[in-house]
C-alpha cells in the first residue's frame, strides 16, 4: 500500500509554514485593532443559499467551484468560498443593525474547486476586512488604509501596488450597463461562448473575460467613468483624495470592475507579480446592496479579503520561533526535580525545552539544534545547595543562580 497523501488541493501546515501563516495572521489581526475592527468569526459552512444569492448564481464560483453538500436533514449546506457573505448574514442573523459602524476583522480556512496552482489551493486562507453601514467616503479610505498599513507592516508593499476604479451608484451602473449591452451586441460574432451568455445577464462579468477574442472587444469597449453622474464622481473624488492625503499610492485602473450589482463606488485591488503573474493578494470594494439581497435592511458596506499563502510567500524575513531556555538535568537524582523546576517556568511564560533522556551531551545539542538562549543545570551538587547552573548560550558565559530567584534571571536574559 503507497503512503497515504492529503488530498489535490490541500497541504499541511507544518511548523515551520504554520509560522509564517500565523505571523501573516497576527499583524494583520493587531493592525486591524488599532483602526478598530474587532476580531470574528462565521461558521465555516452556511446553507448554500446564502452564497448562491450573493455571489450570483450563474458565477463561476457558485456554478463550478463551491463545495456543497446535502444535510442529513436534507438541507444544502455549503463549504465557505469567502468571508464576507457569512459575516454579513451574522449582522443580519444577530440584530446587529443598531451597533453600526460594525467594524471587524476575520481570518480562517476558505474553500474552492478550481485548479491547485501557486498560492492556490482547494483549501485556502484569508484574512479579511469589512466595514458595515457606513456610507461615507471616509469608510473606503479607512479600509484601504487597513490593507496598506497590513501589507506596509509585513513589509511586502515595496511588491505590491494598488489599483483602484469606481463602479458608481445604482444609476451610473445602469447607465454603464446599457452601453456595454449595446457595443458588445454589435460585436456578438466575435464573443467567446461565455461571454455569449453573460452579455443580458451580467455585461460587466465580460470585461473580467480571459478570452484573447473578448480581451481585445474589452479594450475599446465604453469606459466606466465617461457613465458616472456628479455624486459618484465626487465620491470617487473624496476617496482619492483621501488616500493621497494619507501617503498611499494608487494607480487608475478603469478595467477593474465586479460583475454583481450589489457593488457599487470603490473597487481596489492590492495586486503584485513578485509570485510570477500578476495577481491580487487584497481585493475588495463597497457592496450597499448586499444586506438587502440576504435579505436585510438596506445597509452600505465595504470591505476586502486577502490570501494567507500569497502574502506568506512574499514575507523576506524568516519568522522566527521564540528560543526556548534548556533544562538539562545532570544525573537521575535531579530528574524530577528538573521536572518540576520545568513546569513552574512554564506556569511564568517562559518556553522551556527539557529531552525527554540523554546523557548532558546529546542534550545540549538538542539545545543548540533548537537555537536555545540558555541552558539550566542541575546535578546532585546544586541540588544539595538548592541552586542551579545557568548558561549564557550565546556569550558562552555561565552564573550559579539560586532556585528562587532562576525565574527572575531567566525573565531578564530572555
Amino acid at each position: 500500500m503507497s503512503s497515504p497523501q492529503p488530498v489535490r488541493g490541500t497541504h499541511d501546515l507544518l511548523p515551520e509554514d504554520f509560522a509564517r501563516h500565523a505571523y501573516v495572521q497576527k499583524v494583520a489581526r493587531d493592525t486591524a485593532a488599532c483602526f478598530g475592527y474587532a476580531e470574528m468569526a462565521t461558521p465555516i459552512f452556511e446553507f448554500t443559499e446564502i452564497f448562491a444569492r450573493t455571489m450570483g448564481e450563474t458565477s463561476d464560483v457558485v456554478s463550478k467551484e463551491m463545495y456543497s453538500f446535502e444535510s442529513r436533514g436534507g438541507e444544502s449546506m455549503t463549504l465557505r468560498p469567502e468571508y464576507t457573505a457569512g459575516i454579513c448574514r451574522a449582522f443580519i442573523s444577530n440584530g446587529l443593525q443598531q451597533n453600526v459602524p460594525f467594524k471587524v476583522f476575520a481570518a480562517g480556512p476558505m474553500f474552492r474547486y478550481e485548479r491547485p496552482q501557486k498560492g492556490r489551493q482547494r483549501q485556502f486562507h484569508q484574512i479579511d476586512v469589512e466595514c458595515i453601514g457606513a456610507p461615507e467616503a471616509k469608510a473606503d479610505i479607512e479600509v484601504i488604509a487597513v490593507g496598506a498599513s497590513i501589507l506596509k507592516k509585513l513589509d511586502v508593499m515595496k511588491n505590491c501596488k494598488l489599483e483602484i476604479n469606481t463602479l458608481g451608484d445604482t444609476e451610473s451602473r445602469q447607465s454603464y450597463r446599457q452601453a456595454l449591452v449595446d457595443y458588445f451586441s454589435d460585436h456578438k460574432a466575435t464573443l467567446s461562448e461565455d461571454s455569449l451568455g453573460r452579455l443580458d445577464r451580467n455585461p460587466l462579468r465580460i470585461l473580467d473575460s480571459k478570452d484573447k477574442g473578448d480581451r481585445a472587444l474589452v479594450e475599446k469597449a465604453p469606459i466606466f467613468t465617461d457613465y458616472l453622474n456628479a455624486f459618484s464622481s465626487d465620491f470617487f473624488a473624496e476617496v482619492l483624495e483621501g488616500l493621497s492625503l494619507l501617503g498611499i499610492e494608487y494607480h487608475l485602473n478603469r478595467r477593474l470592475v465586479r460583475g454583481l450589482d450589489y457593488y457599487t463606488h470603490t473597487a481596489f485591488e492590492f495586486v503584485t507579480d513578485a509570485l510570477g503573474a500578476q495577481g491580487a493578494v487584497i481585493a475588495g470594494g463597497r457592496y450597499d446592496g448586499l444586506i438587502e439581497t440576504l435579505g436585510g435592511k438596506p445597509t452600505p458596506g465595504i470591505g476586502w479579503a486577502g490570501g494567507i499563502e500569497r502574502l506568506a510567500m512574499l514575507v523576506d524575513t524568516p519568522v522566527q520561533p521564540e528560543r526556548p531556555v534548556a533544562v538539562i538535568p545532570v544525573g537521575d537524582a535531579a530528574e524530577k526535580v528538573a521536572a518540576k523546576l520545568a513546569y513552574d517556568l512554564r506556569q511564568q511564560g517562559i518556553a522551556i525545552e527539557m529531552a525527554f533522556k540523554g546523557n548532558v551531551g546529546k542534550r545540549m545539542k538538542r539545545a543548540n539544534k533548537l537555537n536555545a538562549r540558555a541552558a539550566v543545570l542541575i546535578g546532585e551538587d546544586e541540588l544539595a545547595g538548592e541552586v542551579c547552573m545557568l548558561r549564557d548560550l550565546d556569550k558562552g558565559e555561565q552564573r550559579e543562580v539560586a532556585l528562587g530567584q532562576l525565574g527572575a534571571a531567566l525573565a531578564e536574559l530572555v
